[in-house]
Parts: structure tokens; sequence; C-alpha cells
């Protein structure tokens, strides 16, 4: 695992810095970082083929895919949703990897993007990145001699000088008061790293499972006796719980969303779920506990219950079923998968 520790602050002089990276046809990740973000501006021969920072990328990522989806239907929430689940990690568990680029590489491998449409996002994208870094005035920055995202597929090369240019524009706009500063050669040359970072084997962009749409009859709950299920979804990770919402988006259900495991007996005894999905890994509780402790509440002798893991073996399934679950479910998972679950055991 790599780490990235901030050095004390010097003053930034960032224009030119860009205009030197340009110049000189810098290629690699030029690192730009203050106390609480750190901004990554891939080059390659000087020109931009992605820009992203530590703060939210994937809610970032997430705003534009959304107004991307009034044009193209098949970016709807759940292909969303997908993405954050298969690619949204903490920035500390690896900083070599640019996560974001990847997840919109996945996008134009499952064809939810065309390779036109990726290089207008990463564009865009680029311009709001930008905007935020060129204010900064003290902080630190390498260029890091090789580029992250060498082994993934490259959309566009973009300009700095009129990235930066319509950036300032915009800023003047903003706050009339203000001067932008030109673009100019900076006095001293572009510092590397004191060490590269080699990027891993990323993932495959067409490896990951497509979202696959369910069919109507699949989805329908004509078949269900009752017209509202009630499924409790019992998981520390907001990511997960915003994928099961997304996915079980339909009249025939209502979400419970239960963050914390150890208020869940409580929530789940008013409520009275009609089926629980129970994360196995979560702090202070974990899932074979509390399935456990449900199954020996009268209420909830024969209420199916999930265990929803990524964990896969086989001592993993036989722990599930000693304390009384009813399946076993595997991150990550697609609509159908979860759909395919819920409706086995609401019969």
């Amino acid at each position: 695992m790599n780490s990235y520790s901030y050095r004390s602050p010097q003053e930034l002089h960032l224009l030119s810095i860009l205009a030197q990276a340009a110049s000189r046809q810098a290629s690699g990740c030029l690192r730009v970082a203050d106390a609480s973000n750190v901004w990554m501006l891939y080059l390659e021969k000087g020109k931009l083929i992605y820009a992203s920072n530590s703060l939210d990328p994937f809610g970032r990522l997430d705003r534009y895919l959304r107004r991307l989806n009034a044009q193209i239907p098949s970016l709807a929430s759940p292909v969303r949703v997908q993405i954050r689940l298969l690619f949204e990690k903490p920035i500390e568990e690896d900083i070599s990897r640019c996560w974001d680029y990847e997840a919109i590489c996945w996008l134009v491998g499952q064809q939810y993007l065309t390779p036109a449409q990726a290089a207008e996002l990463i564009e865009a994208l680029a311009k709001e990145v930008l905007e935020t870094v060129l204010p900064l005035q003290m902080g630190n920055y390498d260029l890091l001699a090789e580029g992250q995202l060498a082994q993934l597929p490259r959309f566009c090369h973009l300009d700095l000088r009129p990235l930066v240019e319509a950036c300032q524009v915009r800023r003047l706009k903003q706050q009339p008061a203000a001067v932008a500063s030109p673009v100019a050669m900076p006095a001293t040359p572009l510092r590397p790293a004191p060490a590269t970072v080699n990027l891993p084997p990323t993932v495959s962009p067409t490896s990951p499972e497509a979202v696959v749409q369910p069919d109507q009859s699949q989805r329908s709950p004509g078949s269900l006796q009752k017209t509202t299920y009630t499924v409790a979804c019992i998981d520390d990770s907001p990511t997960v719980l915003n994928a099961i919402e997304a996915f079980l988006d339909d009249k025939a259900f209502k979400v419970l969303r239960i963050e914390n495991p150890v208020s869940a007996l409580m929530k789940i005894i008013r409520n009275k779920p009609d089926l629980i999905l129970l994360d196995v890994t979560m702090p202070n509780l974990d899932g074979y506990e509390l399935c456990s402790l449900l199954r020996r509440h009268a209420l909830f002798k024969q209420t199916p219950i999930i265990m929803v893991t990524g964990n896969t073996g086989l001592i993993d399934r036989a722990k599930a079923k000693l304390v009384g679950a009813s399946g076993y479910l595997t991150k990550p998972f697609t609509q159908p998968d979860l759909l395919k679950m819920v409706f086995k055991h609401l019969k």
C-alpha cells in the first residue's frame, strides 16, 4: 500500500507550473497537496489526460453522470451505484490508483459511454478540478516520473492553456474584483518526486459484470401476496446501503436503512421487516452474532435473513448456516442478483 505524506507548505505559483509542464511536454502525474486535499493532474507530453482530487471524487463523477442521464438513459441510478460498489475506495488504500478514471474506463468497456462521450465527461471534470486547485497559494507539489494511468486507455489529450484560461474567466465572473494572474514560465524547473510510484495491475475496463436490468416479470410484485414489503438493510457502509436502496427502488419495497448494528435489533423489532439483508463484517457486532440474536427472538424465527459479504469461502457459508441465515449474497452484486435473492425468499 502506498501512502502520501504532506510536507511543510511552500508558496505555489500553479499557473507558472502548469505553463512550464505544457511547454516542456511533461509526462506523469503532477500531484499538488495542501493540508486537506490532494490534486492529481495526469499529463502526457504536456497534455492533460485526466484530473481528480481526494475530496469526494465519486460524488463529483456521479453529479456529471446524473446530468448525462438525460441524454444517455442507460446511466440510470443502478449503474451509477454499481460503479461506486466496484471502484470507490478510500484514497489511503492505494494512492497509485485513479479509481474514478478506472470507473470511466469501465463505463466505456461496458458500452454505457462512447469514447467521445467519455472525452467530454473528462474535460468537464478537469475544468472543475482545475478551478479548485488554481487559487491554491500554499502547499507542495511533485511531478511523478511515471504516469498513474499508464495501463489504461486514453480518451482525450487536453491543452492546458485554454482550460486554465476558461477557469480564470469563470473565476473573474464569480469574483469581479479578482485579477487573473498571467500564464508565465516558472523561475524554477519542475521538481521530480524523490521516488516514482509504479502503477499496479489495474482492473480491466471490461472485467466487472455489467449491470443488467431485470425483465418486468422478474421485478413484478404480482406473484407476491403483499402490496409492499419492508426490507431491512443492516450495513455500516453508506455506499452499500445506497446500492441496495437504488436496486430496490420499486413500489413493491420499503427499504429500512440501519447503519449501526448495535441499535439494529430494536429498530427491527419496531418495524418487523419481511426480509433482512445483513452485512457480515461490522464494528462492535458482526453479522453472524446479530443473526443469531434475531433467530432467538420469537418474531424473527422464520423471517428471511440474507448475509451480505465479500467473503466466498465454505467456512463463511457454513457459519452463516449455523446461525440460521436463509441465504448468502456476495459483494459486489448486481440488481438482478439482489432481486433474485429477495423474490426467492418472499414467496
